[in-house]
């Protein structure tokens, strides 16, 4: 059996660079960005209620934090300057987000692409649609 996932020693908002700092019992620190934080969130409008593979977030590039809220002992809730405020970040869904950010990061920019949205934009390019909705020329 695991141990739980402990509490971070230590949680710091970097409002410039648009991180939230994480310093882990172990002295270990992570930095995530609140752009990878919004599109990752663990609420039901992201994540849905079946599991499976989030809601696909574009347009998030210069999203923010604008609070943090400590719920008990056990997650976080980051409001987010889009407004954006539902799903709990708990310590072990916070670790997993660092651990995994390589692999998570490259499948959402890969999704983006395939949709044809952005991280700048949740506005579909029309190149990206199929022929048949392209307007005419």
């Amino acid at each position: 059996m695991n141990a739980p996932t402990p509490a971070p020693r230590k949680v710091l908002l970097h409002r410039r660079s648009r991180e939230l700092e994480l310093t882990w019992p172990d002295g270990h620190s992570d930095r995530l960005p609140c752009e990878y934080l919004r599109v990752y969130s663990p609420s039901a409008e992201v994540r849905g209620h079946g599991g499976g593979e989030p809601a696909l977030v574009p347009g998030k590039r210069e999203v923010n934090v604008s609070s943090i809220e400590p719920i008990g002992a056990y997650a976080l809730r980051l409001v987010f300057d889009d407004g954006h405020d539902s799903g709990l970040y708990s310590w072990p869904l916070l670790h997993d987000l660092a651990e995994c950010r390589p692999q998570y990061w490259s499948r959402y920019l890969q999704r983006l692409a395939e949709q044809g949205m952005s991280r700048d934009s949740d506005v579909v390019k029309l190149s990206a649609l199929p022929k048949k909705f392209a307007p005419p020329r």
